[in-house]
């Protein structure tokens, strides 16, 4: 059984898909998250990795919802997140960093400034305020994903830590 204290810690974090704040998941948060880390770094939407941001988020978005949307309306609510998509994932963070991957993927390239396939903590923390952190949150939390502590966010580490983020409450 799922206790209530994981369910809020959980519930908190759907604040972090709803780009637009109108209380559900749907494709268009996605799309605002691909949006919003192009403008921060100056990438067009058409070059190669605007591209594949969008489509990391398309996938990100149907293995999102085809886990969670319940009632099959495109529209992932707040339940529906907790009692759907984290309950199934908790047990298999990696079917999760499998899900999110082609978007984490694409949003490190973006953030990639000399392309060497690993984004500096700065980087990382202009990218997370970029899909709505706080700046304070933004910097503190680019400075944990750094686990090697080299200054560099290289994809195993974003990957891992976003997946513990959205499974594990605490």
């Amino acid at each position: 059984m799922v206790s209530t204290e994981y369910e809020r810690k959980i519930a908190a974090r759907f604040a972090t898909f709803d780009q637009d704040g109108n209380g559900y998941i749907d494709r268009e948060d996605f799309s605002a998250a691909a949006k919003a880390l192009l403008a921060e770094f100056g990438t067009a939407a058409r070059s190669d990795k605007g591209q594949a941001l969008y489509i990391g988020a398309e996938a990100f978005w149907q293995g999102m919802a085809g886990i969670a949307d319940r009632d099959g309306d495109q529209r992932i609510t707040r339940e529906e997140f907790v009692h759907g998509a984290v309950k199934r994932l908790r047990d298999n963070p990696d079917r999760f960093a499998g899900i999110a991957g082609p978007f984490l993927h694409a949003a490190l390239a973006v953030a990639d400034a000399d392309a060497d396939g690993a984004a500096t903590v700065a980087e990382t923390a202009r990218a997370l305020k970029a899909l709505g952190a706080p700046e304070a949150v933004a910097t503190a939390a680019a400075g944990t994903l750094d686990t090697d502590a080299d200054g560099r966010i290289s994809e195993p580490e974003i990957v891992s830590a976003f997946a513990r983020y959205f499974t594990v409450p605490e």
